[in-house]
């Protein structure tokens, strides 16, 4: 059952890093030369395919983390700091995404479907803010994850 768990919490990492990843680095300059209707329908249609696998990860990752930590270690006090650390920055993380889905994303898509591409452009501008912050966290907590027990 651990290796069931630990490979739940990889998968869950690994959509909602890479999929941030994705976004950021390679489809944000790909839509760049796009006419802003078209942009702002690209991002939103990108979002909602994305955020639901958002949902399924960070789901995952919380239960196979806790699980991982009272099953396989005992609970907090067995748990090594890098796990500790990970917890930490991992709902940091949470908290991050909660903040961009419940304001500039709903925000954004409400401006697209008006067809107020200027405001659903600055709500936009929000959203790639918050991801920038958080898609760095998910490569340290990716690093931390595989390299912590060498600590």
């Amino acid at each position: 059952m651990t290796a069931i768990a630990l490979a739940l919490h990889i998968l869950g990492a690994v959509v909602w890093v890479g999929g941030m990843f994705a976004a950021y680095m390679c489809l944000r300059p790909a839509a760049g030369p796009l006419e802003p209707p078209q942009r702002m329908r690209l991002w939103r249609n990108f979002f909602q395919k994305f955020f639901p696998w958002v949902w399924l990860s960070i789901l995952f990752l919380l239960a196979s983390g806790y699980w991982l930590i009272f099953v396989t270690f005992g609970g907090f006090a067995g748990a090594r700091p890098h796990v500790h650390v990970m917890q930490g920055l991992g709902w940091v993380m949470i908290l991050l995404f909660l903040w961009l889905f419940h304001g500039p994303w709903l925000k954004f898509k409400r401006a697209v479907e008006a067809q107020d591409w200027a405001t659903a452009g600055a709500h936009l501008g929000r959203m790639r803010q918050i991801i920038s912050v958080n898609m760095p966290l998910g490569l340290i907590v990716a690093v931390i994850g595989a390299s912590g027990r060498y600590w």
